[in-house]
């Protein structure tokens, strides 16, 4: 492959905790410990305790896969080194048609939580979404360096009113808001769970800007540092909403203006708005940089039209992926602005796509990592405790179903017109 067809090295180890933490600290923290509390009350804790033992691993296997074998295809390049092209393409797809949900819902989400504290109109609040989603377009137009730089600022600074609220919550905490501990019976927990996974998505995401890394190496060492930064102050934001009882007070999708407002009075709900569209640009950059990869690296292997393989001239970032998500992203507002579809529904329609993403990937390591033990473990561990999760992701499921059927038919059609097409 000559390197006129290759994405620059620009990303070093800062960096790359920063992209890591950006991508996995995202929309969730904002929405989903309120929600699955009201799913499970305070036993959600238990789902959170199974997620941030579940993420080391998770996290780790991405990372060796990555430093391994860097490409910007990511899981999509694992899964077809491991089980062949076809394979690989769906994983791809899978997750491509992922992200032009999931970046939208990222920026309503933190759209949302600036509206509720200034008294803002919901069209305001998608307006602000279209902003934030510009912003991470044209970050990854201009380059991963750039981004890298940029993300490294926001994460430091989300981590800061995170680390503030958590501290600001401690003295509101009582006892009773523990009890009863298993409100809703132990299903409540694998219910929970399978939302909660939404926090944990992102791993895989800087997996496709592998192929940037100055040294492929720098993933399994950032991810590392990341996983354990995220894990931490996921469970202690959890903890805190539900020992203030805060989801009950505020409502689910805005849990953490009560909490921040505890600790800084009126300005509280000022400081938890500005945290959210920092927290959720963060994850719209990561994304964005993943998927704009990933339509670069399928068009390249000829499994994506051509147009999504465009590279820019000046920069080097892959134009075609971006424009293909700018699309994407212009639809999706429109359908909620509009009133077609909740915030609820767009949430759980990807669910389903990245958790097949991470199967495939952790089934790719299982194959891949064979010379490592350690590797090869943690591997299984993944799939595993991610394969339980799956089952209650509900009608979910049906996203990728559609997937699937619109991949097989263009796989027919194209074989259909290829044995058609006149030799020359």
């Amino acid at each position: 492959m000559g390197d006129q067809n290759r994405l620059q090295g620009t990303i070093g180890l800062p960096q790359a905790i920063a992209l890591y933490i950006g991508a996995v600290l995202g929309s969730g923290v904002l929405i989903v410990p309120g929600l699955a509390a009201e799913i499970a009350g305070p036993a959600s804790l238990l789902a959170w305790g199974l997620m941030t033992l579940l993420v080391l691993p998770l996290a780790l296997s991405m990372g060796l896969l990555s430093a391994k074998f860097p490409n910007a295809g990511g899981v999509s390049h694992f899964v077809t080194l491991a089980f062949g092209p076809r394979a690989g393409s769906l994983v791809g797809w899978f997750f491509l048609m992922s992200v032009p949900i999931g970046a939208p819902v990222a920026a309503l989400t933190g759209a949302g939580y600036m509206t509720v504290a200034l008294g803002w109109s919901d069209s305001t609040r998608v307006a602000l979404a279209a902003g934030m989603l510009a912003v991470g377009l044209l970050t990854n137009l201009i380059g991963m360096k750039v981004v890298g730089q940029v993300q490294i600022a926001v994460v430091l600074a989300i981590v800061a009113v995170l680390v503030l609220a958590i501290i600001g919550a401690v003295p509101h905490i009582q006892f009773a808001n523990f009890t009863p501990f298993l409100p809703h019976g132990w299903v409540s927990v694998g219910r929970a769970a399978a939302i909660l996974f939404w926090c944990f998505i992102g791993w895989e995401a800087v997996s496709h800007l592998s192929e940037e890394f100055l040294d492929p190496q720098q993933a399994v060492k950032g991810v590392t540092v990341a996983a354990l930064i995220v894990g931490v102050l996921y469970f202690l934001t959890a903890l805190a909403t539900v020992g203030t009882h805060s989801y009950h007070t505020a409502g689910s999708d805005a849990a953490l203006v009560l909490v921040i407002s505890k600790l800084l009075g009126p300005w509280g709900a000022l400081v938890a708005g500005f945290t959210g569209v920092f927290i959720c640009t963060a994850v719209i950059i990561a994304y964005t940089g993943a998927a704009s990869r990933l339509a670069f690296a399928l068009a390249r292997k000829g499994d994506a039209p051509r147009r999504l393989g465009i590279l820019s001239k000046r920069y080097g970032t892959p134009t075609g992926g971006i424009g293909f998500l700018a699309l994407c992203f212009v639809v999706v507002l429109i359908l909620y602005g509009s009133g077609t579809i909740s915030l609820t529904t767009l949430i759980q329609l990807p669910n389903a796509t990245f958790i097949l993403t991470y199967l495939g990937g952790c089934a790719a390591g299982i194959r891949l990592l064979k010379g490592s033990v350690w590797g090869v473990g943690i591997s299984w561990l993944s799939f595993l405790l991610t394969a339980v999760i799956f089952p209650f992701v509900g009608w979910a499921v049906l996203y990728p179903l559609v997937i699937v059927a619109f991949f097989q038919t263009a796989r027919l059609v194209r074989g259909e017109t290829r044995e058609t097409r006149p030799e020359a």
